[in-house]
């Protein structure tokens, strides 16, 4: 009888799927296991539905001998290695397109929120300090802008899809991607340089890592917003706080954050106290995905990358 994990939580119909073809232990709560916990939990299993918050190296892998596939409820895979999988024999899945949708969803959010100073607003209405409309809180809308993407994958492409009724200019720049009628694709230089908005959907790569550093930032227009749904470590932090202290950055909104990305070494415990309690910014707690409908999909799909490896060998979106 194959042996499966599941890390986090998950609806009920995905448990009985696994249940099916293996025995099942689950994380029944919506925290997550410590990586120590998941390590020892793991090292029997044949299987692992596995989630943003986990970590698979090869130190990992050489502690569960018998892991046969690793189904990841997630697109980006950057705590995930994919050549120590392929070398312990381990298949690798991840499901890269459920989530476009709803991500870019909320990027459109975010930047709207932060330019129009939503939280300010929502705190000053809950205060009991408003009184009627005063001529306060002005701030910045889409219309007439020029917003920038750095990544024009399927998320940034979403985005700009989902940009395309606000009256605003959209360029991007990704390497690797073709260009669209409707955005023009430009270098990294000038993309910052003529954003007024600058979101950035891409994934964490070497090349990725803090690309837009202090540097960057000072080079974008004074009072630019900047926006980040892709990958925490794209962007400088301190740099960011930097600016927003120094009044050149006009806000900064997230929902991803540098804390999270555990394969890198140097990662900060946290999100810092004092970009944290910053008025000009806007975040959500990595909710890019965090429709329940999207979700419950995600995990299905991962559950059934497992179930199609027992029972036929590799599948699509295998990467190991």
């Amino acid at each position: 009888m194959k042996r499966i994990l599941v890390t986090h939580w998950v609806e009920e119909e995905v448990l009985e799927l696994l249940r099916q073809h293996g025995t099942v232990e689950a994380n029944t709560t919506r925290e997550s296991w410590p990586p120590e916990e998941v390590l020892a939990r793991a090292a029997d299993k044949h299987a692992i539905l596995a989630f943003m918050p986990d970590r698979v190296d090869a130190a990992f892998l050489a502690a569960c001998p018998h892991l046969e596939v690793i189904a990841c409820a997630l697109k980006g895979f950057d705590n995930f290695d994919p050549r120590a999988c392929a070398a312990a024999g381990v298949e690798l899945c991840i499901v890269p397109d459920l989530l476009t949708a709803p991500t870019a969803e909320l990027a459109v959010g975010l930047t709207i929120g932060l330019g129009r100073r939503i939280r300010e607003g929502d705190a000053l209405v809950r205060a009991g300090a408003f009184q009627g409309w005063r001529p306060i809180l002005y701030g910045s809308g889409l219309d007439g802008a020029t917003v920038g993407l750095l990544g024009f994958g399927a998320v940034g492409r979403a985005i700009a899809d989902r940009l395309g009724g606000f009256g605003c200019r959209v360029i991007a720049h990704d390497p690797g991607s073709s260009p669209r009628a409707d955005v023009e694709l430009v270098g990294f230089g000038e993309l910052c340089m003529c954003s007024d908005v600058l979101i950035a959907a891409a994934p964490l790569t070497p090349q990725s890592l803090h690309m837009i550093d202090e540097a960057a930032i000072a080079s974008l227009r004074p009072g630019a917003l900047l926006v980040n749904i892709g990958r925490g470590s794209v962007v400088d932090e301190a740099a960011v706080l930097a600016a927003l202290e120094s009044g050149h950055l006009g806000g900064y909104a997230a929902d991803v954050f540098a804390f999270e990305d555990w394969a890198l070494a140097f990662r900060p415990v946290e999100v810092a106290p004092a970009l944290r309690e910053h008025p000009r910014t806007l975040f959500t707690p990595h909710l890019g995905s965090a429709v329940a409908s999207v979700r419950r999909e995600i995990a299905l799909r991962a559950a059934a990358h497992i179930v199609d490896v027992f029972l036929a060998g590799p599948q699509a979106d295998v990467l190991a």
